[in-house]
Formats: structure tokens, C-alpha cells, sequence
């Protein structure tokens, strides 16, 4: 080789190394995001709260300053949806970020006596504990947990580095101590617990944040606030002397209790000087069961239990300072199985990458180029339910249902948000398309695990357990 080629290489040689070192890995990516400060992050649960029960969705008879504050202090999603009408199938979605159809996860299985051997999270999905707990953040959960009895399903051992709360699906909220069936518990043991449940939970949160105010950390709080039992304290109660029916009473009470709760948590990330490098997350669980607990959904039609806009559409907030607008709405439909892969994006993740990878894809999005404004599209095509025989779609402002029982049902969200006027005998073409985009979904997914739970079982125990409280022992 002669010198002058020999001179021209090593230059190739050269540019090429300078051009690659320039270029970071992604390593060296992940490892400039590790290095900026990790916000914080907070998922608050609510259970059973009726869409219309909230201040800012317009609530009249049951004032919820907290809930407004934060709302007002971030993005309102009008059309923020729950992957389930009920409880534990929502639970199980908004951890894994993927559709729980995928894993069998479809029903809530009935308290511990009556529940199948295998209801759990099966222990093949990842959840956001898992994901954050793995980068250092300290985990914590305290609340309702509704995601499997057995050891094996534990918090602690689904990335949570502690817990307090109750592992069923509801849970009396006075005299505590009587309850040997369901205690509270303390990471694994039971606690002696004397407070109205509420309070406990907040008070609990508050501590979560003060022990680990010097780390990232990510808090998972599930209130069981609006479930049944209706029960709550004088205190409370004495906030609505006029509300006439006692049931809306008591729930107004239960939700007051819940919001002062939440006052107390953001409260704390304030005092702490924690707001601002903190993601907030505020959902319910499902739609309000007016029957059950006196909720309201309103203007939505139908309720917890069915694909109707009033099962499924729930409040949602998001509220991080600096990076999400605050006092905005956002309309374009989101789903709880965003809060994963946000969550994770905020703390410098790649969530789908790393899902992708492991073979289990996710089927939420990072929200955060949403919000921020950043991109102008729809995150999702499409939004799915499968809830036993009852199914639906929605695309775009065209949603296609079927309830047990019944045919095909088509709305347009946009123009009739309580899906007054059914569109199926005028637009055929348009549920055609919609049924083809559903069978393709459903294609994907798994057989139940187990089945549904029969209509009395979730709060039956609850129920007993509540009438067998003494009054007199109740706290105030």
C-alpha cells in the first residue's frame, strides 16, 4: 500500500472514531437521564367516585377543594378512561401498563374465602414497582391492594418495598380492631389500627413521603374512599347537614374525608419542598355504582359494571409543575394504562423498549409529549374493553358496544357524550369497521384465569363485618 493511500485511511480512520464517539450510546443516554434529577412520582386511586362527585366535573352538594387544587395545578383529561368497569381488573391494568385481557386478568374473583386458588397478578408481568424500584426509587403502597391473597402475589414482592392496607376488595372503615377476618396490615402483619380508615391511609402516605424525602421514591396510594360500606365519622358528617338522604350523606362524608386526605399528601410534597419535582396522578378505579354507594355519574349513561361511558370514564388529573400545563384540559382519550409508561419517562426509561424486549409489549403510552403540546396526534387509534360478554371500542369519536344480552349499540361521543341516540341502524358501515378493529384486538388476548365473582360476593364480608361493629366504638 503506498503512503499517500496509507495517509488517506488513517484520516477515514480518525473522522470515523471522532463521528462515533460524538454519537452517545444508548447507555451513555440512559446514563445522562439518570443523572438529572428523577422526579417523584404519586398515583392516587380513588374507588367507586361517581364522574359527577368531583367539583371540577361540576359538583355541587359535596365541595372537593383538594381534588380542585390539583386539578386546577395540572391537565384535566375529559376523556380519561379505566381498562375495566370494576375494581381488581383496573388494579392490574394500570400497574403493568398492558391490557390485563392479555394475562387473564379479566374478573374480580370474590373476598378470600370464595376467591379461585390462583386469583392473583400473575407473577409473570412487571409492574411500575418492579420498573422503579430496579432504577433506586424507594416504593411504597398504602391502601387497598385487590391483586391477590397468596404470599406469592404480595406487595412486597411485586416491587414494593413496604405496605399498609388491606388486601381485598373492600374493607370496613371503623372499629378496625373487630375485623380479624380482613386486618390491616403492616407490611405483613396486623396492626392494631384505631383511626377511621381514611385517615389512616393519608396519614400513612404523609409518613411514606417525610421517610424518603431524600430519594426518588414512588407512591402508590389506593384509597378504598367511596366503596361500600358506607360508613364514616361525626366529623365528617357534620360537613353536610343538609343532605337530606342519608346514603348521599354518608358517602358525601366518606368523599370529604378522601379529599381532605389528599390535601394532606400534597400537603406534605409542599411542605417538603417535593412539589415541584413530583408527578401526580389522580384516577378513579371505575365509575360510581349509584345503587351501591349513592354516587352520580352524570351526564354519562350507565355505571361501575358496564362498558356505558359510566363505567369506564373516571376523573383524571395529572399535575406535574413545569413540565404538564396546569389549569388545561386535555381531550383527546387517554387510558390508566398510561400512567406506566408516563411515569417511567419522566424518570429517564424507555418503558417499550425494555417491554418490547422482554416479549411483553406495552399497550400504554408516554403521555408527556401529549401534554406538553409536543405532539398534536391522538396516543392511541384505539381504545378496547373486554369485560366478560360485554365489549367495546371506541375510535376516534365512534364507540361500539355490546352489553350481555344485547346487539350492537354505535355512539358519537363527540355529540352525544350520555349515548342517548344509538347510530347502529344508520351508520353500518361505520360499525363494521369498528367490530374488524375489535375482533383484531381480541384475537390477541388470553382465556379468563378464573371467572367472574358472583354478584354478592365482593362486599358481602364487608357488609357483615361493618353490621357487627359496634356503634358506640366507632371513632369520631
Amino acid at each position: 500500500m503506498s503512503r499517500s493511500l496509507v495517509a488517506r485511511w488513517l484520516i477515514v480512520v480518525a473522522v470515523a472514531v471522532v463521528l462515533f464517539a460524538a454519537v452517545p450510546s444508548p447507555m451513555a443516554r440512559r446514563t445522562v437521564a439518570a443523572d438529572t434529577p428523577r422526579p417523584n412520582v404519586v398515583v392516587i386511586v380513588a374507588d367507586d367516585l361517581g364522574y359527577a362527585d368531583v367539583g371540577f366535573h361540576g359538583c355541587k352538594d359535596i365541595p372537593t377543594p383538594n381534588l380542585d387544587a390539583l386539578a386546577k395545578g395540572g391537565t384535566r383529561c375529559t376523556n380519561g378512561y379505566v381498562s375495566c368497569p370494576v375494581c381488581s381488573p383496573t388494579r392490574a391494568g394500570l400497574l403493568t401498563g398492558r391490557y390485563q385481557q392479555r394475562f387473564g386478568h379479566e374478573f374480580n374473583p370474590g373476598n378470600a374465602q370464595q376467591a379461585d386458588p390462583e386469583f392473583g397478578l400473575p407473577l409473570s408481568e412487571t409492574t411500575l414497582a418492579d420498573r422503579l424500584n430496579k432504577i433506586g426509587y424507594a416504593t411504597g403502597m398504602v391502601g387497598k391492594w385487590h391483586l391477590g391473597y397468596q404470599p406469592k402475589f404480595h406487595p412486597l414482592k411485586r416491587g414494593f418495598d413496604e405496605f399498609y392496607g388491606f388486601y381485598a376488595g373492600a374493607h370496613p372503615y371503623v372499629n378496625l380492631r373487630a375485623d380479624a377476618e380482613a386486618p390491616i396490615v403492616r407490611g405483613t402483619k396486623p396492626v392494631d389500627e384505631e383511626a377511621y380508615l381514611t385517615d389512616a391511609f393519608a396519614r400513612e402516605a404523609a409518613a411514606f413521603i417525610d421517610r424518603h424525602r431524600e430519594q426518588p421514591f414512588f407512591l402508590y396510594l389506593t384509597f378504598n374512599a367511596v366503596h361500600a360500606p358506607l360508613q364514616a365519622t361525626d366529623k365528617y358528617l357534620a360537613r353536610f347537614p343538609n343532605i337530606a338522604d342519608e346514603r348521599r350523606r354518608k358517602y358525601a362524608a366518606m368523599l370529604s374525608a378522601m379529599d381532605d386526605g389528599v390535601g394532606q399528601v400534597i400537603g406534605k410534597l409542599t411542605d417538603a419542598k417535593l412539589a415541584d419535582n413530583t408527578l401526580v396522578f389522580f384516577v378513579s378505579d371505575n365509575g360510581g355504582p349509584p345503587q351501591g354507594n349513592s354516587s352520580r355519574n352524570d351526564p354519562l349513561h350507565g355505571a361501575k359494571g358496564g362498558v356505558y361511558e359510566g363505567g369506564i370514564r373516571v376523573p383524571y388529573v395529572v399535575r406535574w409543575p413545569g413540565h404538564i400545563p396546569a389549569g388545561v384540559t386535555y381531550d383527546r382519550p387517554v387510558f390508566t394504562l398510561d400512567i406506566l409508561p408516563t411515569a417511567l419517562a419522566a424518570a429517564g426509561v424507555d418503558a417499550q423498549q425494555a417491554a418490547t424486549s422482554a416479549g411483553r409489549p406495552l399497550d400504554g403510552v408516554n403521555l408527556l409529549p401529549y401534554l406538553e403540546g409536543k405532539d398534536r396526534q391522538p396516543p392511541h387509534e384505539a381504545l378496547f374493553w373486554r369485560f366478560g360478554q360485554a365489549h367495546a371500542v371506541r375510535k376516534g369519536n365512534l364507540k361500539l358496544l355490546r352489553m350481555p344480552g344485547g346487539g350492537d349499540e354505535l355512539y358519537d361521543l363527540a355529540a352525544d357524550i350520555s349515548e342517548s341516540k344509538d347510530l347502529a341502524k344508520d351508520r353500518p358501515e361505520a360499525v363494521a369497521d369498528l367490530q374488524k378493529t375489535y375482533d383484531a384486538w381480541n384475537a390477541q388476548l388470553a382465556e379468563p384465569r378464573w371467572g367472574p365473582a358472583r354478584r354478592t360476593n365482593p362486599n358481602a364480608a364487608a357488609r357483615r363485618r361493618a353490621r357487627a361493629a359496634p356503634a358506640a366504638s366507632r371513632p369520631q
